[in-house]
């Protein structure tokens, strides 16, 4: 089992940031902004999920997950309340959280169904954060001329997403939960994730007026689908979720561990509740 450490980060999240935090680059920055504005709700889901999918586990099981689903629980914890003072920011910018609606409805849904339908669509999405964890950390130019908060913030986000990328997905096994809805899950968050990170990153860069001008769409083809960017070099990654073999421990975790050992400036270690 992963030893799953909970850690406070200490930069100052009340002074406010730019808008176009990341370099001045609208697109960039409306784009990290979207994602932080589904980890709210997102996480709270990400953590009941594995909390209850313990509780659900036979006695020998759980004696064998507890310390690593408490360490989860917690660092899930402390990202949704990092991400909700950013997103206070937000809004006082002038930017509105449409996809923490849409996601809340579905969430209510989803937790009428069996138990492992949420662990599987958890599991899923983790293995998105931890894909995008990687790239992250290692494709330092993306962050190089950001808000040095913001950017502590989102690799030490990346960091921990990358160092419990197994969690969700061993307690969905330890349940019972099959290949077929663990894929069914994968292409469904797909969906769900995509459209909606789209539709706030649009959102966010009508409010900033640029959503119409080219030099935004340059930066998005950059960033996402040019030699370096998120989408073409994280496609091979993304696509091993539906190995049969899979498990989220083939993936690398060297650059996270690496930025938290020589960053530990950056944050302070919390006790578990017990």
């Amino acid at each position: 089992m992963n030893q799953l450490v909970i850690r406070q980060l200490l930069i100052d999240l009340k002074t406010p940031f730019a808008l176009r935090w990341n370099g001045g680059d609208a697109f960039s920055s409306a784009f990290m902004n979207a994602l932080s504005m589904s980890f709210p709700v997102g996480e709270q889901f990400f953590l009941d999920s594995v909390r209850d999918g313990l509780k659900q586990l036979p006695l020998d099981k759980q004696a064998l997950f507890k310390d690593e689903v408490k360490g989860f629980v917690g660092q899930e914890a402390v990202h949704r309340r990092v991400h909700s003072l950013y997103n206070l920011h937000l809004t006082a910018l002038g930017m509105v959280n449409h996809w923490e609606n849409r996601a809340a409805k579905r969430i209510a849904i989803m937790q009428t169904f069996d138990l492992r339908h949420s662990l599987a669509a958890t599991a899923a999405t983790e293995h998105y954060t931890a894909v995008f964890a990687h790239w992250l950390l290692a494709n330092p130019w993306f962050l190089a001329n950001a808000d040095d908060r913001l950017k502590t913030l989102w690799l030490w986000h990346a960091s921990e997403e990358s160092e419990h990328r197994s969690t969700a997905f061993d307690v969905y096994k330890a349940l019972g939960g099959d290949e077929t809805w663990r894929l069914r899950w994968m292409r469904r968050v797909t969906w769900f994730f995509l459209t909606d990170l789209l539709r706030q990153t649009v959102n966010n860069l009508w409010h900033d007026g640029a959503l119409f001008k080219v030099s935004t769409w340059r930066s998005a083809w950059r960033h996402l689908f040019a030699k370096g960017g998120l989408f073409r070099e994280s496609y091979a990654l993304w696509r091993d979720y539906f190995n049969a073999d899979f498990h989220p421990s083939q993936h690398p975790d060297a650059l996270s561990q690496e930025w938290l050992k020589t960053h530990e400036n950056a944050y302070s270690l919390v006790a578990p509740a017990s």
